[in-house]
């Protein structure tokens, strides 16, 4: 038996016996079909992927990217009759931060342009240099380059070892790997305690005392070699700021806050010319760098998320809400990450208002920004309308209050995995709500969305509504190339989406939606957890 009919077996088995315990949850058959066929045959998302991406770019948090892209989102959603669209401003948030210009090239026996990109929050740098590689493996080894990093650029990493590509970057969620979801027991978040050993320690801290030392000296420019990719592509995010390795997550500075130190001007290398430039060195070559990097950093009090609203009727002060993050890094477009998020939340709202749909509960559409800097706009959001936590949420002691509003909360569906079609939904521990998502799901089992597991995932804005015991939830969508080409990459661009699978996402986040909003009773809660009981001596 092929594994696909494996998965459906389990999938029907399981369904069969919740339901048999649960009532049926009633679906209204006709206005689905009616979202589906608006939503595969009439589809706009494309085009609203390409006003994002190609026509507004990076929409960095705080830039002028962002608030040109976000002016464009808000006048398109009311020009669709999306109701009380407004920005919601948050903060205070620090720095913005936007690239003006950027030329580098190589100078020597053979001039070639480097394949590089700006960090952002870069200072800006012009002129040209000697490139140095910083070879320091000890702190010994560090004090070696004393007097020798003034005015230089550096070269500040090892080189790394490229390898060919035998297996495909895009890949979708084969059966096995939905059927080890669908079985999973439920996986609770734990810290990273232990995962930091002497060896990692060590190496951390002679990074830092090499960042110490270009400090000292006063160089001119850091290169540095992205985290993954090859083949001209680059990873890029932020610039680093020097930090000791025993100091608190929660006590270090981020390079977008008004309080940031001085910080050294900081490019990203393509992966072939950083070894390349390396190797050249070490044969006895001295490679110069040319640069000219403008930026522009303005200070911004506050940024702000994107509202907008579909009234309910008869229940229209209890809220269903869909959304995803509206920011993005600056390298590419933000097309996968999270332009498509933003896109198939934009068109689900504007399936629902062509068809004329009357939703009993108000569906709203948050587009948040901060997302990129720890879910900072989704946060922001839930504590001033819904409550907060005293503590982290791995906290067992930390203590959740709820506002008034809470109560009329509903639940929340995010979208924000790149471009792939969503193939289920993680439940988040919240077993009481297998039954309804399965009645859900069952219109679009041959569109390949029909997996539940009770998993938890995190890194993006559900965790914000989840973390104060809301029902906040993110479907599983098939990875394609996210993590292996456009995720924080100079190729998020929208060559990289799927037009099938985002239409597919609009129509059953639409779907989710107007389900959610047309219940009778709002979306089930998880229990309250336990408090642990606290253990004496020798017990």
């Amino acid at each position: 038996m092929k594994m696909r009919y494996v998965v459906a077996l389990v999938c029907l088995l399981s369904a069969g016996t919740l339901l048999a315990q649960a009532p049926q949850e009633k679906i209204d058959s006709t206005a689905i079909s009616r979202i589906r066929d608006e939503g595969m045959n009439r589809s706009q998302v494309m085009d609203i992927i390409s006003y994002l991406s190609d026509v507004y770019g990076p929409r960095l948090t705080g830039s002028p990217g962002f608030d040109r892209a976000a002016a464009w989102a808000e006048k398109t959603l009311s020009s669709w009759g999306i109701e009380n669209v407004h920005q919601e401003n948050w903060g205070p948030f620090g720095r913005s931060w936007s690239l003006k210009h950027y030329a580098a090239n190589v100078l020597g026996p053979q001039v070639f342009p480097l394949i590089s990109y700006p960090k952002a929050w870069s200072p800006a740098v012009s002129g040209t240099m000697d490139i140095v590689y910083f070879d320091a493996k000890t702190d010994s080894e560090v004090e070696l380059y004393t007097g020798k990093l003034h005015g230089k650029a550096v070269l500040f990493e090892e080189l790394r070892d490229i390898k060919a590509h035998f297996e495909p970057e895009a890949t979708r969620d084969a059966d096995s790997t939905l059927l080890k979801l669908a079985n999973a027991a439920g996986t609770m978040f734990r810290g990273r305690r232990g995962m930091f050993g002497a060896e990692d320690r060590a190496r951390t801290l002679v990074n830092f005392h090499k960042w110490q030392l270009c400090q000292k000296e006063g160089a001119a420019v850091i290169l540095t070699e992205g985290r993954m990719g090859d083949g001209g592509n680059i990873f890029v995010q932020q610039v680093s700021i020097p930090q000791h390795p025993d100091s608190s997550m929660q006590r270090r500075v981020n390079p977008w806050q008004a309080e940031a130190p001085k910080i050294i001007p900081q490019i990203a290398v393509g992966a072939e010319h950083y070894n390349r430039l390396v190797r050249m060195i070490r044969k006895g070559e001295h490679p110069r760098l040319d640069v000219e990097l403008e930026v522009a950093v303005n200070r911004a009090d506050s940024t702000f998320n994107i509202i907008g609203e579909i009234p309910g009727s008869d229940l229209k002060d209890e809220i269903v809400m869909i959304g995803g993050h509206f920011d993005s890094w600056h390298g590419g477009t933000g097309a996968t990450d999270n332009g498509t998020g933003s896109a198939v939340c934009m068109e689900a709202m504007r399936i629902l208002k062509t068809l004329g749909l009357h939703p009993r509960r108000t569906i709203r559409i948050g587009l948040w920004s901060g997302e990129e800097q720890g879910l900072l706009g989704s946060a922001a959001y839930v504590k001033q309308h819904f409550g907060e936590r005293s503590g982290s949420m791995f906290d067992s002691t930390s203590k959740i209050t709820l506002k008034p509003e809470a109560e009329n909360f509903s639940v929340y569906f995010n979208h924000d995995n790149g471009s792939g079609k969503i193939r289920g939904v993680y439940m988040q521990g919240n077993e009481a709500t297998r039954p309804i998502f399965r009645a859900w799901l069952a219109p679009f089992a041959d569109l390949g969305a029909s997996t539940l597991t009770p998993n938890n995932t995190g890194g993006t804005d559900h965790g914000s509504f989840d973390a104060i015991g809301l029902p906040g939830f993110q479907f599983i969508q098939d990875p394609l190339e996210y993590e292996t080409r456009t995720h924080h990459s100079t190729m998020d661009v929208y060559d990289r989406v799927q037009q099938d699978d985002l239409k597919q996402g609009a129509v059953i986040m639409a779907s989710f939606a107007y389900d959610a909003a047309m219940r009778d009773g709002k979306f089930p809660r998880k229990p309250a957890p336990r408090p642990r009981p606290v253990q004496g001596p020798g017990q």
